[in-house]
């Protein structure tokens, strides 16, 4: 215990208990080499959420599932008409995901939970544990559409009729899985925090153990193809060749070359491109591939998106080609608010905790549920540096750190009575 807290003013969590409940987790979906595999809405995933449902009734929660799919576990607060304090994350993971990104954030909100029935405290205000749906986008687009049609940035409809890669539509799998619900999430939000790993190297680099987020930079996804002409590859001249592979790599050379003219803070990357016909010998007719476009300016950010469909349209014109682009996902930069990052600061160093200010590279619901209420972000060390791999690794006694700031956070907006 910190010297300069007393006991009474800390809600003590099992970190164990929490460490325990992230590997049990971790075996829904869990590959063979480490790691896990739960893309949203698969069967994997349905295990995951029954899961989820199963530990919130155990702890006593009011379980209710939104039009999304969108999980919400609720402790009753003393005061019935009273805002309510929601704690959330995701469980879908990417193909090749870790035990942390997103899990960690949901279960670290059940651990606070048990915490304060151990301790047998009630809150004034009530407290909803959140699992939002398809975070991650690795299935289908966008990203964060759970928490996005949650707080009406996307029509509901559109989100159900979205279809992913492999054919299926949203709201079908949804029903498939029986997660197509249709009660309402709490609206009246006093605060959101959502705690997370950083998915980054910073704080580990400099022996940080509390990040203080204050923001998420912009995200800006492009889906660009390039249509061409087929031809054999060893009897039609470069010359004379509509060769889509061709113009998509000059295009992806072209785009890294605009993100280091527009500065260090811009990112570009790559992820998927499919050729077709997609034959060793045969000249390509056509290229798809996807861009990702990421800055903490929003200006900035749309000077890239501009550049990139003028390099698209240049590189085109020269290569005898033609291309078509398509946004997939665009999210202007958010800034937290103000008090509950200060409150996040001011907490954790309370608890003797080295802290740092940082920016979010990644996207999260958090900053969805920014739109309609106060919210924040907690990041904990990721090891290496390393998510979205089968290696992503948060040490015990970091998890245990960021939920206990988590949990005082909570507590503190909730307004503790004991019983």
């Amino acid at each position: 215990m910190p010297c300069n807290a007393s006991s009474a003013d800390i809600i003590v969590i099992d970190a164990a208990r929490l460490s325990q409940s992230i590997q049990d987790f971790g075996r829904i979906g869990a590959l063979p080499n480490g790691g896990v595999c739960r893309l949203a809405l698969t069967d994997t995933e349905k295990a995951g959420r029954d899961e989820l449902v199963r530990r919130m009734q155990d702890l006593g929660l009011t379980v209710r599932i939104d039009n999304i799919g969108n999980i919400f576990g609720t402790r009753a607060g003393h005061d019935a008409d009273a805002s309510t304090i929601m704690i959330g994350s995701h469980i879908d993971t990417v193909s090749t995901g870790g035990l942390y990104d997103g899990a960690l954030g949901v279960l670290a909100g059940l651990e606070v939970i048990a915490a304060l029935n151990d301790a047998h405290l009630k809150t004034h205000r009530a407290i909803t544990v959140a699992a939002f749906t398809n975070e991650e986008g690795a299935r289908f687009q966008p990203d964060m559409l759970g928490s996005l049609v949650f707080v009406g940035g996307m029509p509901v409809q559109d989100a159900l009729d979205t279809f992913a890669s492999d054919g299926v539509r949203l709201g079908s799998e949804l029903t498939r899985i029986g997660y197509a619900g249709s009660d309402e999430g709490p609206r009246n939000i006093a605060a959101y925090f959502e705690l997370h790993i950083e998915q980054g190297p910073v704080l580990e680099a400099e022996n940080i153990q509390i990040g203080v987020v204050s923001g998420v930079q912009g995200i800006s996804w492009h889906e660009i193809t390039v249509h061409g002409r087929s031809a054999h590859a060893g009897t039609t001249p470069i010359a004379l060749r509509s060769d889509a592979g061709l113009a998509a790599c000059l295009i992806v050379q072209r785009a890294y070359e605009m993100t280091q003219a527009i500065g260090s803070d811009q990112l570009m990357t790559t992820g998927t491109m499919r050729l077709k016909p997609d034959l060793v010998n045969v000249v390509a007719e056509e290229a798809v591939f996807t861009v990702d476009l990421r800055n903490p300016s929003g200006v900035a950010l749309k000077q890239a998106d501009t550049s990139l469909v003028q390099i698209a349209e240049d590189v085109a014109a020269e290569t005898g080609t033609r291309v078509t682009c398509r946004t997939l996902a665009r999210f202007d930069p958010v800034i937290f608010d103000q008090g509950l990052v200060a409150s996040v600061e001011k907490t954790a160093q309370s608890l003797e905790y080295s802290t740092r200010h940082l920016h979010s590279g990644a996207g999260h619901d958090a900053q969805m549920i920014a739109r309609i209420a106060p919210a924040a972000m907690i990041f904990v060390p990721s090891s290496g540096g390393i998510s979205h791999n089968i290696r992503e690794f948060t040490s015990p006694d970091d998890l245990a750190r960021g939920t206990t700031v988590l949990a005082q956070l909570v507590s503190g907006q909730a307004g503790l009575m004991k019983e």
